[in-house]
């Protein structure tokens, strides 16, 4: 669907107006499709996040401040989030053995095949959604990539 039918309305200051507009429409678009494919599982995106940032470490364990810097929304609250992870039991800490005020986190097993069904559903909803060629998906990579450069 057209932005213009979407916000029903032609009036764009400019082309780089329209795709602001239409780049934040289309993330609030995917997060409510991912939000609801992960509340079918059970879990939040942002757990989700968590947990897909600790297989990426796993068997290693990795510190909360680590986490927190690999999270796809900056302002998550990490420890709350790994709160509720450890109470579903798909996460666990563990105190350093090197820093006894540090503490590390690792996924259980249960949380490992939780989130290799998580994974699943992504991939399912992502392939539903992303109606783009690989070319064309390397193109949209690129332009948000340079778009990001301004950091």
């Amino acid at each position: 669907m057209k932005i213009e039918d979407v916000l029903q309305t032609t009036r764009f200051i400019d082309e780089q107006h329209k795709a602001t507009l239409n780049l934040l429409y289309t993330a609030y678009w995917l997060k409510t499709n991912f939000n609801s494919t992960m509340k079918d599982n059970g879990i939040t995106t942002e757990q989700f996040n968590v947990m897909r940032i600790l297989k990426g470490k796993y068997p290693q364990t990795m510190c909360v401040k680590d986490i927190a810097g690999r999270m796809i929304e900056k302002s998550s609250n990490v420890p709350r989030i790994l709160d509720k992870l450890i109470a579903k039991k798909m996460v666990k800490k563990v105190a350093s053995k090197t820093d006894k005020r540090e503490t590390l986190i690792t996924l259980t097993d249960k949380g490992l095949k939780h989130l290799e069904q998580a994974n699943a559903a992504i991939k399912d909803i992502t392939d539903k959604t992303m109606s783009l060629s690989a070319e064309d998906a390397t193109m949209l990579n690129e332009i948000l990539e340079r778009m990001r450069l301004v950091d």
